[in-house]
């Protein structure tokens, strides 16, 4: 192959940049040896990555299908020169985790924190994305491992379970539900219910388990992401359906949950990961101290 990774280094700065001229200046190259470098590379593999107009450089379809791609050689490059460099310490590297919003606040802070005193050399890089986003992050190896939902099955998915938590009834204190051991589905027809998006992974969750038993909430109000349903609970717009697990503390001054039944849904999370793919040392000590913090700390 007529290629170097300085070439694919070189590719992925413009890509980023969208610019040969800021990205000659990035690698402290001269445009016309940046020009080369890629030309290089597209002979290499037989076919353009880049557009170039008068204005800026956009990508071509290969070269979007590529970009991760190169991406991924360039990391596994650069962890497999630390390892190397560093081997006698084993403290080196980057660990990246897809993680839902919810969990990402649950399940992280204290494990984190553990992991840092452990492996302070180790980097951490979080992406909170919505559930679908999360998944298709850990599909396209930008993760290396994910917490998510268990809403369905991926043949090239593992998932490995930590909670299962139901989704109760978010209010104010000072709302009429607000003192109530629980409520079922259908008493809500008379409330302004706050919902997530239809591509949700909870309102997915939700529908498909409602709609089994013949109910069909009529949303209000429908927002794409958990907190600013918190949000508009609090500010006294109307109550909203959430995994227990977004809920703020019971001692929290203004909202509280009310559990939700008839029927009872819940969610399950747990790890995600590409079936076949091993983790590399960094993130397994990463998934090791989670699993066993998560044993003695049941929520």
């Amino acid at each position: 192959m007529d290629y170097e990774l300085q070439d694919i280094r070189s590719f992925v700065k413009i890509a980023e940049l969208g610019s040969f001229h800021e990205a000659a200046d990035a690698l402290h190259l001269s445009q016309p040896a940046l020009s080369r470098r890629i030309k290089k590379l597209e002979d290499g593999l037989g076919t353009p990555l880049l557009e170039r107009t008068t204005r800026r450089v956009g990508l071509t379809s290969v070269g979007r299908d590529f970009l991760p791609k190169a991406r991924r050689l360039l990391d596994d490059f650069e962890d497999s020169i630390l390892s190397i460099r560093e081997l006698a310490e084993r403290q080196t590297g980057q660990v990246t985790l897809a993680c839902i919003p919810t969990a990402a606040f649950y399940f992280l802070p204290s494990v984190i924190r553990q992991y840092n005193e452990q492996y302070p050399k180790i980097r951490i890089r979080l992406l909170d994305l919505s559930a679908n986003d999360g998944l298709e992050a850990v599909l396209r190896g930008e993760a290396d491992f994910g917490i998510n939902m268990l809403s369905g099955q991926h043949p090239d998915i593992e998932f490995v379970p930590l909670v299962q938590e139901q989704f109760v009834l978010a209010c104010r204190r000072d709302h009429e539900l607000a003192g109530r051991p629980s409520i079922s589905w259908a008493e809500l027809v008379e409330h302004r219910l706050i919902g997530v998006g239809r591509l949700s992974g909870n309102r997915v969750l939700l529908d498909h388990a409602l709609s089994a038993r013949g109910i069909r909430p009529k949303w209000f109000y429908e927002v794409q992401h958990l907190s600013t349903s918190l949000g508009m609970v609090e500010a006294g717009l109307g109550v909203s359906a959430m995994p227990s697990l977004a809920m703020p503390d019971a001692d929290h001054p203004t909202l509280v949950s009310v559990p939700l039944s008839d029927p009872e849904v819940t969610r399950t999370l747990g790890l995600v990961s590409r079936r076949g793919a091993s983790l590399s040392p960094a993130a397994e000590k990463f998934v090791a101290i989670l699993l066993g913090q998560w044993k003695t700390e049941q929520p």
